[in-house]
């Protein structure tokens, strides 16, 4: 048992190692014409780091009239990384940042703007051909940090839950921050081996996540209290809505976020973790100009992928239950057939498969039959428990397993159910710490309880963006506990930009999130002595169809607006260039893959094999 000395020690060689561990918060970016001068401000250190711009050497040195007063000097919040393409090397940093709230005393911090420095003066260096493949990489990396919804902390790792960071040795205390962040979760992990490499500059090692934090300052019953949720968006088989689908050979799955409640009430830290992610199989559903494109089960080892899965979820999260809120008719029932004789043939103790038909129970706006998969639920809530540690450091309880929830996208069905759990959970939690009075609800605490909602839904909407392109479906039931007329308008418009998103301009995206977690790294000769990826021939049936498309429909609107002398005649022309635009708009769709933006530096086929 650990006495109260003990404790009190513990506690504060954990500050100490936490001070230590630190990345410098503040500095000063000064540019010359040979060099980046990163000056750490505040603290007591005085040296500065130095990246040669000619050589690419990084050092540390120290400030004895080092920066030149003709230096263009501007402050920043951390180095990002730095990435190569065909013109050399750009220094990343970050040049704004917005404080998103606070945890366990340490502030969060969401990245506002970047800037992107090249290494070199000028590109007169490069050929013609390769001065445009680097601008199309430069705009790919600017794309990338355009997405919104990037996070760090200098002083606490937002990479993992409460959970794992107590149970964690000292040693692991001692490390770094990008060291001993999870690397499942750092976005820029990529971009900061250059710095990484040398262990004297983990000072300016900021590790960045990709996904949602929002901490709300709340009250109940006369008792504040901090509610946050935290996203945590998984780098592996990272990708866009139907360019990545599914497992991978190592067991890693399309559209991975793990998602966090955390509850602060008077020195008291609770903890909840769910899971979201693709179906553990190895299928496909690539844009074709459909709607909605069939997806296809690819011939492999299911069981393979779907066992190094969840060898992973069991080692990280413990026992697994799996929510599969796909349809069991139509085109998903392959797919939820599927999965649930592949969860039988692998026969492990530590997985429950629960599968419910989210359409078919919910049509017609019946979302209360929600109430059902809750109640089936239930036992598991109760068992698994939460991560709670109390004011003296003590840990109370800890969390046994998760929940694995899944719809077709993970987002919409996903993100209303996981919302409904974290809601059963929450209310034990604030009635355990004595926030809710026995016999009370969060639906009757009307202040928290739209709160609650809404960062469930905005959490819905960031996640949804990242990987489909707009904002979630069903969001109305989240923010408002029911289905409205308005809800389903705003689905409507959100499906439409999806559509078009997904079609024409995933591809792009596609490309920024390879390039940026160095899936792809870009040769410096690309386009001089090899062949770039980027230099992609279309088909002539890419310009062909849709002009001819293009004439017939116009002829078509012309020849019914003005009218002719010969009825017969005009009723010939009408049928005629009416039938040539039918005809070519089913040529565009049944060549649907032709005319999507697709992925040019990898393809989905690629990373399943």
């Amino acid at each position: 048992m650990i006495t109260s000395l003990e404790n009190f020690l513990l506690k504060k060689s954990r500050l100490f190692v936490s001070a230590n561990m630190a990345v410098h918060e503040v500095l000063r970016l000064h540019i010359t014409s040979e060099r980046f001068i990163v000056e750490p401000r505040g603290g007591d250190t005085t040296e500065l780091l130095i990246i040669d711009r000619v050589t690419q050497e990084i050092t540390l040195q120290g400030n004895q009239g080092q920066i030149p007063a003709s230096a263009i000097t501007k402050s920043i919040y951390g180095i990002l990384g730095i990435i190569r393409l065909v013109a050399g090397a750009y220094l990343i940093v970050i040049t704004k940042r917005e404080k998103v709230g606070e945890v366990k005393g340490h502030t969060i911090w969401r990245v506002a703007d970047t800037e992107i420095h090249s290494y070199k003066r000028t590109t007169t260096h490069l050929t013609e051909q390769q001065n445009s493949l680097n601008k199309t990489y430069l705009s790919l990396v600017e794309n990338m940090l355009r997405t919104e919804f990037f996070y760090f902390s200098p002083t606490y790792d937002i990479s993992h839950s409460l959970q794992r960071l107590h149970n964690t040795s000292p040693e692991f205390q001692s490390l770094a921050l990008h060291e001993r962040a999870d690397q499942r979760f750092v976005w820029n992990g990529h971009v900061l081996r250059e710095l990484t490499q040398q262990p004297e500059l983990s000072r300016y090692c900021l590790p960045v996540i990709l996904g949602f934090i929002e901490v709300s300052s709340c009250q109940i019953n006369g008792k504040s209290f901090d509610y946050t949720l935290i996203s945590r968006r998984c780098i592996y088989r990272a990708g866009t809505r139907f360019n990545v689908r599914g497992v991978d050979s190592e067991g890693q799955v399309a559209n991975f976020v793990e998602t966090e409640q955390i509850v602060q009430y008077n020195g008291h830290c609770c903890s909840f973790v769910q899971t979201r992610g693709s179906i553990p199989l190895f299928w496909s559903q690539r844009a074709d100009l459909k709607r909605i494109p069939n997806p296809v089960l690819i011939k492999a080892n299911h069981l393979s992928g779907f066992q190094k899965h969840f060898d992973n979820q069991i080692y990280n999260y413990g026992y697994q239950v799996i929510v599969n809120l796909v349809n069991q008719k139509g085109y998903e029932k392959e797919l939820e057939t599927m999965y649930g004789q592949t969860v039988s043939s692998a026969k492990n103790a530590n997985i429950r498969y629960e599968a419910f038909d989210f359409h078919k129970e919910c049509k017609n706006m019946r979302f209360d039959r929600l109430s059902l998969l809750l109640d089936r639920l239930e036992g598991d809530i109760k068992r698994f428990g939460y991560f709670h540690q109390n004011r003296d450091g003590f840990v109370v309880s800890q969390q046994c397993g998760v929940f694995r929830t899944n719809c077709m996208d993970c987002l919409d069905r996903t993100n209303v159910v996981q919302g409904l759990i974290g809601r059963e959970v929450l209310k034990d939690q604030l009635t355990r710490l004595g926030v809710l009075e026995a016999g009370q609800n969060i639906e009757d605490q009307k202040q928290f309880d739209t709160v609650f909602r809404n960062v469930w839904a905005d959490n819905a909407d960031v996640i949804s963006k990242q990987y489909a392109g707009t904002g979630a479906l069903k969001t109305d039931f989240t923010r408002t506990g029911k289905r409205t007329a308005l809800g389903g308008l705003m689905d409507g418009w959100n499906s439409l930009v999806r559509y078009i998103r997904n079609n024409f301009q995933d591809g792009i995206r596609q490309d920024a999130i390879d390039l940026f977690l160095g899936n792809h790294v870009v040769e410096e000769t690309e386009g001089l002595t090899s062949r770039s990826p980027l230099a992609v021939q279309r088909d002539w049936k890419y310009y062909a169809i849709p002009v001819i498309l293009m004439i017939a429909s116009a002829m078509l609107i012309i020849t019914i607006l003005l009218p002719d002398e010969q009825t017969s005649e005009q009723l010939m022309y009408i049928f005629f260039w009416g039938a040539a635009a039918i005809i070519s708009l089913a040529t565009l769709f049944w060549f649907g893959t032709v005319f999507v933006d697709q992925p040019r530096l990898l393809n989905d086929k690629i990373k399943i094999e």
